[in-house]
């Protein structure tokens, strides 16, 4: 395509101009420097996030509940059961007590997550996770009860049952 511009013809080239290359090769340098932390905070381009895998709840039992001494699948109170003849504390929680309540709220409130908990546990199949310990001082082994994904424990501290564990026992009363 000729033009022309006084009263000279000019042409123009079929290709880029001196300015758009150097453009391009700004904004090429920008992508290559800045590109990986972009990525980085998942902010360009958008990258699939890995999904987490759901342990799969393969343990089960019918559970009553313990009226005294050991047990094989029962549950002694809100936060303690026996399965497959071994006493489990559950480690993420904290229920009143049952077996000498210092008050009689407690001895209620503790009755009420004791049998919830035998509830949940003949709800369906769980799993048993580890924890930062194994056992505790009495030699029940420390386990996070879950049923697809979730903790039970939780499920009782959200229903008022329990409270979530923190490292000491608090008064109920």
């Amino acid at each position: 395509m000729a033009r022309q511009r006084y009263g000279r013809t000019q042409r123009r080239s079929a290709g880029f101009s001196g300015p758009a290359i150097i453009y391009a090769l700004c904004l090429g340098l920008l992508v290559g420097w800045y590109g990986p932390v972009w990525m980085e905070r998942g902010a360009w381009p958008p990258l699939e996030v890995p999904r987490q895998s759901v342990p799969t709840d393969s343990l089960s039992a019918q559970f009553g509940f313990c009226h005294s001494g050991g047990g094989v699948n029962c549950v002694v109170d809100g936060d303690t059961f026996w399965f497959s003849g071994e006493k489990y504390r559950i480690a993420d929680i904290d229920t009143p007590e049952t077996h000498g309540p210092r008050c009689a709220a407690e001895g209620a409130l503790g009755a009420r997550a004791t049998e919830r908990l035998q509830a949940l546990m003949n709800e369906g199949a769980f799993s048993l996770e580890s924890g930062d310990r194994d056992t505790d001082r009495y030699g029940r082994a420390l386990r996070v009860v879950t049923r697809g994904g979730e903790s039970i424990g939780g499920m009782l501290v959200a229903e008022g049952l329990a409270r979530e564990w923190d490292g000491a026992r608090r008064d109920w009363c």
